[in-house]
Formats: C-alpha cells, sequence, structure tokens
C-alpha cells in the first residue's frame, strides 16, 4: 500500500497485521497461550501426579526421617509413642475402668494395641493434612507442581510410621497367644483402604486448612472424640448392650471402627467375625473409595488458589 505526500513523493506503509481486531482471549487461543498456574484437567491433573511420584516418596521418607531428628532416640520414638499410649490407656481404661468386659486379658491387650495403632494411622494422617498446605507455604509458593503432592506424601509417611509400629503389634499379639496364620494377611487390603480413606480425608482438609489455619487447633478436639466414639478401648456391641441398637450401629460403622476391627479380626485368634458388623469388607471399601475419590475432586478443584492472596 502507498499515499502521497504533501511534497508529491509516495510513502509506504506497512500491511495490516494479522492479528489486527483480535481479543485477548482470541489471541492466546491462537498461538497456544494459557493462563499462569491454571488448574488442568482432571485426569491430566492425575499423570502430573504420577510424574512426581518419585518426589512424593522422596519427600514423606525425609519427613519422617527429620520428625524424631532431634531426640536422642531418634526413630524408636516411632514405636515407642503409640505404645506408651496404649499402656496408658490399659492403665485405665483396662484395669480402673473395666472397659475389658467380655474379654480375656490375652484377647484385650491385643484388641488395645491395635486399636491405638491403627487409629493413630487416621489421625496423623489427617492432623498432617491439615497443615500440609499451609505449614509449606513457602514451598507452595516457590515451585510448580501439583499440590496434592503434599497430602499425599504425608498420607505416605504415616502409612511408613505405621510399618514400624506394626512389629510391636505383631510382637505384642504373638505375646498374648495369637500365632501368625493365613488370616494375617488380610490385613494388607484392610491398611490399604485405610490409606485410600485417610489419603482421601487428608486432600479434604488440606484445601480447608489452607484458607483457615486455625482448623489446626481445632482438629485435636474432633480427632479425640472420634477415637472415643470408635471403640479404640472398648468394644461397642458389648458396652452399649444396653443402649438402642441403632447407636451401636452408627459406631460400629463409622471407618474408624471398620478399620481396626478389620486388623483385630486378622491377627487376633479370640476376636472372631460376631463382633464385626454385617458386610464389614464391603463397607470398608466403600468408605475408601468413596472419600479417597471425593476428597481427591474436591482438592483438584482449588488447586489453582492454593498459595494465593
Amino acid at each position: 500500500m502507498s499515499d502521497t505526500t504533501h511534497d508529491g513523493g509516495i510513502a509506504l506503509s506497512s500491511p495490516p497485521s494479522a492479528d489486527e481486531g483480535l481479543s485477548a482471549s482470541q489471541l492466546a487461543d491462537k498461538y497456544g497461550l494459557t493462563v499462569s498456574g491454571a488448574r488442568p484437567g482432571l485426569f491430566a491433573y492425575i499423570r502430573q501426579l504420577w510424574g512426581r511420584r518419585h518426589f512424593i516418596l522422596a519427600f514423606s521418607r525425609a519427613k519422617l526421617t527429620a520428625q524424631y531428628s532431634q531426640a536422642k532416640l531418634g526413630q524408636l520414638w516411632q514405636v515407642a509413642t503409640p505404645l506408651l499410649n496404649a499402656v496408658v490407656y490399659f492403665l485405665i481404661f483396662g484395669i480402673i475402668l473395666g472397659t475389658a468386659r467380655g474379654m480375656s486379658k490375652e484377647v484385650f491387650i491385643p484388641f488395645l494395641v491395635t486399636g491405638v495403632f491403627v487409629f493413630t494411622f487416621t489421625q496423623s494422617s489427617v492432623m498432617a493434612g491439615v497443615r500440609s498446605i499451609s505449614g509449606n507455604i513457602g514451598l507452595v509458593r516457590a515451585l510448580h507442581f501439583p499440590r496434592a503432592s503434599l497430602p499425599v506424601s504425608f498420607s505416605l509417611q504415616q502409612l511408613q510410621q505405621l510399618m514400624y509400629s506394626m512389629i510391636v503389634l505383631l510382637a505384642v499379639t504373638v505375646a498374648f497367644g495369637s500365632y501368625p496364620a493365613l488370616s494375617w494377611l488380610l490385613v494388607i487390603p484392610a491398611l490399604a483402604m485405610q490409606f485410600l480413606f485417610n489419603t482421601g480425608l487428608a486432600l479434604v482438609m488440606a484445601r480447608l486448612g489452607s484458607k483457615t489455619p486455625d482448623l489446626a487447633q481445632l482438629m485435636p478436639f474432633v480427632m479425640r472424640t472420634w477415637m472415643y466414639a470408635s471403640g479404640v478401648m472398648f468394644s461397642i456391641p458389648v458396652m452399649l448392650a444396653d443402649k438402642p441398637q441403632w447407636i451401636a450401629d452408627v459406631l460400629q460403622y463409622n471407618p474408624a471402627a471398620i478399620y481396626m476391627d478389620l486388623v483385630r479380626f486378622a491377627l487376633i485368634d479370640g476376636y472372631g467375625s460376631e463382633n464385626l458388623p454385617q458386610h464389614v469388607w464391603a463397607v470398608g471399601l466403600a468408605w475408601s473409595l468413596v472419600v479417597g475419590v471425593v476428597g481427591f475432586v474436591y482438592f483438584w478443584k482449588a488447586e489453582e488458589r492454593y498459595g494465593r492472596g
């Protein structure tokens, strides 16, 4: 194109740009630009998370190692802490309050230790999940990675810690007359379901805790109430025998009680199927799938908001 100037000369002008008239969103689509920090699709997010699996595992191991690094006994506290809790509960509930009713000492002590260890697995996962985003805000703001890596890593840390506790639990079980059997293999699917449940719950709490840090101060009271309602220190059917049946049913079908009962049934010879609610394996699987999937989706929905504001 050309124009004539005032002195008769010819001035050349550049042709109109191909981008002229396009809106910002149209330009972004044309050149493949995306919003920084935008939430990926659900399946893309799962692939990203899988791609960070080595980081998740390494981070959980580092946290586990550092947890007791300042203590002289070091990693022994991973076993000593829940075991000391079990001793305290036995003295208070087993001896003073007599919650062992209906069970011999050979059954009650492994029953109690199992309950403490298995419930601690859930309790620690939830408490770690609450702080997983708010307590690592520097990491969240400095690096780009799927934020679900943090609560998943903390849940994996608690699973690794439980493995140390299981050594003590198996020793206690054998010491009180329950010897290795094929039923012990049932511990594997029971803990796998509990891990999936814990991870889903940790993801929910991570999202809530990222915006409400005070939730970390409230959760110990919630978890303590949940523990007392889950039959950690007593048999729910025996203790509530004189109460309406629906109360015992509600408490027995809560997920913490379900997973404790499954592990007790697998390990303790004197703890038979008559102590379990009906369809206990199906209920345990349902809890793990529903909470695991819903928790993951709920966390993913707010992916682009973590670390901002």
